[in-house]
């Protein structure tokens, strides 16, 4: 689902930015003078992920040089998105054959043994057999040109690329760790290039890796302004990292100037999670009523927008809020998005308010989609099984807790905190929309068990740096089992998030 979500802001968006608003590389080629920067002008947007654009400006190098291979090879990989572990195999077979009926045919448009490998791994790429074999062929061919042309950056970037997306869009950290050393090489040779200051980011946009990014985030959008991906980028960085303030300002931007085209996708989802860890209540209430009011008549944003709400409620803990009752009302048992963050969102509003009837249905509701997961899914499934189940783990949690059934609701969160520690790493705002470590924390300390509790705290502000409810949460265990500088530690670096906080948010702690 999150992938989903940025891929189809990335896709729609459209550029009429200069090359010089998207970064600077050498790429010489055989192709004719007229068609060549029209093909820069595609690699540029390539490796900002603007694909649509960059088929574009490769159609028209085509156009000006009807025998430029390599703008077929361009146009070709446009119908990749490694990251994303998205291929549209059809529509780049239908490039290259416009190239040349046969394989043997396109290799020999290539002139040159250089661009002949650029070649050769396309047509590995949209071969015979299965995407993963494929994408391991390719990956292999483009290692094998990094060795045959150690100065050509384009193949280093591209292959760091490749490597991103080799274990099927599954955070595989040692190859990520490779993939960014790959790219600072190039970043440390070319400080404009944008596609190594994208893969940089996307390999140490976790937690733990990235302070390795920083310097690479804080170029990117400067490098290429004109990209709207590359402004949201940047925050990939600056949300591992707690920076609240710049997650909100860079996907301001990236959202467009034009905020009544605002959609319920990847940037404002990212812009609604800053304006909630900031304590920036009303600017996320109001940017969730803009983008319903865009999205009226739109199925498609059903599902977005549910997702919205939910995230809303839960963090600002507003249970009896009018976008409480909306997700409940429109969209708790739509069923419209991939992690049942609307049925579990109303659900657990609904137990918070003291509405056990209808919490009831919607556990029962989420149990049902969830089918026999519950019992199947183990720890290290990716989050697409895990989170439905943390969720439903979650809102049994509480209803067992509000029954006086500790020990049971703790169990319960025991067996959350397992398959979330065990996920594979993703970015960008917890996949559990109650990260389970904080609702853990939270029924530990509200027994008295404040040691457990603040470790729970610990962890959990290992995995998401700088959220609002674990500091809180953290500096009240803290105080709780008598380490007051530990306290001041959390409350201090809350105040410094709520620095613009509504008055009302910063003047109640308020309890999860």
């Amino acid at each position: 689902m999150i992938r989903s979500l940025v891929a189809a802001v990335c896709l729609a968006v459209g550029s009429t930015a200069s090359a010089q608003e998207l970064g600077t590389i050498s790429f010489p080629t055989s192709g004719s003078a007229a068609a060549q920067p029209e093909f820069v002008r595609g690699v540029l947007l390539l490796h900002s992920f603007q694909y649509p654009d960059a088929a574009n400006a490769f159609r028209r190098a085509q156009a000006l040089d009807p025998r430029f291979a390599m703008a077929y090879w361009g146009e070709a990989l446009t119908y990749t998105h490694q990251v994303w572990n998205q291929q549209d195999l059809a529509a780049a077979r239908a490039v290259l054959q416009r190239l040349g009926p046969t394989r043997e045919a396109r290799l020999a448009a290539a002139p040159t043994p250089r661009e002949k490998g650029y070649l050769e791994a396309v047509e590995a790429l949209y071969g015979d057999g299965g995407k993963a074999r494929r994408d391991s062929l390719y990956t292999a061919i483009m290692e094998r040109l990094t060795r045959d042309y150690p100065s050509d950056d384009e193949a280093a970037v591209l292959y760091a690329t490749a490597l991103l997306g080799l274990n099927q869009s599954v955070r595989d950290v040692p190859t990520y760790m490779r993939a960014g050393a790959i790219a600072q090489d190039v970043f440390r040779r070319n400080p404009k290039h944008p596609g190594a200051a994208h893969m940089i980011i996307h390999a140490f946009d976790d937690p733990v890796h990235a302070p390795l990014g920083l310097y690479a985030a804080q170029q990117y959008s400067q490098i290429a302004p004109s990209s709207p991906h590359a402004v949201h980028m940047t925050t990939h960085i600056f949300l591992g990292l707690g920076m609240w303030p710049l997650v909100v300002s860079q996907n301001v931007i990236a959202s467009g100037p034009d905020s009544s085209r605002w959609q319920a996708g990847h940037a404002t989802a990212w812009l609604l999670y800053g304006y909630l860890q900031q304590g920036r209540y009303e600017a996320a209430r109001q940017l969730i009523a803009s983008l319903t009011a865009h999205g009226v008549g739109r199925p498609p944003m059903r599902g977005p927008l549910a997702n919205f709400r939910a995230r809303y409620v839960v963090e600002t803990a507003r249970w009896d809020s009018p976008e409480a009752k909306a997700l409940d009302a429109d969209f708790g048992v739509a069923g419209e998005d991939d992690y049942e963050y609307a049925t579990f969102g109303a659900g657990f509003a609904a137990a918070k308010r003291g509405d056990r009837k209808r919490a009831s249905e919607l556990l029962q509701l989420l149990s049902k989609r969830n089918g026999n997961a519950l019992q199947t899914v183990k720890p290290g499934a990716a989050g697409i099984a895990s989170v439905p189940v943390i969720l439903e783990l979650s809102l049994r949690a509480e209803l067992a807790r509000q029954d006086g059934k500790i020990d049971s609701a703790v169990a319960l969160l025991r067996r959350a905190t397992a398959l979330e520690d065990a996920m594979p790493a993703e970015f960008g705002p917890p996949a559990a929309l109650t990260p389970s470590h904080e609702a853990l924390g939270a029924i530990l300390l509200a027994a008295n068990r404040s040691k457990e509790a603040a470790d729970e705290y610990e962890r959990a502000l290992k995995l998401q740096p700088g959220r609002a409810a674990a500091l809180v949460g953290s500096a009240r265990a803290e105080a709780a089992r008598g380490r007051p500088d530990a306290a001041d530690r959390a409350g201090r670096t809350l105040a410094d998030n709520w620095r613009d906080a509504d008055a009302d948010v910063r003047s109640a702690l308020r309890p999860r």
